[in-house]
């Protein structure tokens, strides 16, 4: 069974860059395979890591339903978006990754989706690390049928804004009814000292704080030119502190 990291935070905090880093840090020595899912509606996990993204399970979704009668002669319905899951699978030579991509149009999408939540939680029992890059909302956890998350990880930037975002998204677990084994606060782009205000709203949130990024011009570069962030430096700032952080996890969920 894979083990399930999962991030979330409202936009703009980084939360798609930590994710990066996240996967950066198992393509070090390519021994554990991780399977990166992408669900956040803005998608950009895969530009983030340099990766060309033709189409997406939403692509998959929304073409179906346009023309349910699409499917090859003689072929079997849920075969067929099976093979479709297949080819939007984009492989790395250390990990591969599922984009989920844009949200359901008008409609019933019950069956299909059905279909490919099934294919989703079969294609994960093939690797030891799953990575999911979600939305505030975290509707792609919601709807997996198992609901367990290993690890949460909560990401803010050094704002109140960010951290009380966090608060709203730990206090609606319950009523997603995840089974969340292990919670952490990320903070993002972070002064090497955290203020008291800062720590003390930590703390009424109730999560500990698992890893402090601090400001990383190599970041900002990388974006500039486009660079993935898989060649970022061992010595980037950024990248220490998520290897530091990963390591902790590793021993955390055993």
């Amino acid at each position: 069974m894979s083990k399930i990291i999962a991030l979330a935070g409202k936009g703009g905090v980084g939360k798609t860059t930590v994710s990066a880093l996240i996967a950066r840090y198992f393509t070090q020595d390519g021994t554990e395979p991780l399977l990166a899912i992408d669900a956040d509606p803005n998608s950009n996990l895969g530009e983030t890591l340099g990766l060309i993204i033709e189409k997406t399970v939403g692509d998959i979704r929304e073409d179906f339903m346009r023309d349910p009668q699409g499917v090859p002669s003689g072929m079997d319905k849920i075969l067929y978006l099976e093979t479709l899951m297949h080819q939007v699978l984009v492989e790395h030579k250390n990990f591969d990754l599922l984009v989920m991509g844009r949200q359901e149009g008008q409609g019933c999408y019950c069956m299909v989706n059905n279909i490919l939540n099934r294919f989703a939680e079969e294609l994960e029992k093939n690797y030891t690390w799953l990575l999911v890059d979600n939305e505030a909302g975290m509707e792609h956890l919601s709807r997996r049928s198992s609901g367990r998350v290993d690890m949460l990880l909560l990401v803010t930037d050094y704002a109140l804004r960010g951290l009380r975002a966090v608060g709203r998204i730990n206090e609606m677990l319950g009523d997603l009814k995840l089974d969340v084994r292990e919670k952490g606060l990320i903070v993002n782009r972070a002064p090497e000292n955290l203020s008291s205000a800062f720590r003390e709203e930590a703390e009424n949130i109730g999560i500990p704080i698992i890893c402090t990024i601090p400001e990383d011009k190599n970041l900002l570069e990388f974006d500039m030119e486009r660079k993935s962030l898989l060649d970022l430096p061992d010595n980037s700032p950024a990248s220490g502190a998520v290897t530091d952080m990963m390591n902790k996890i590793k021993k955390m969920t055993g």
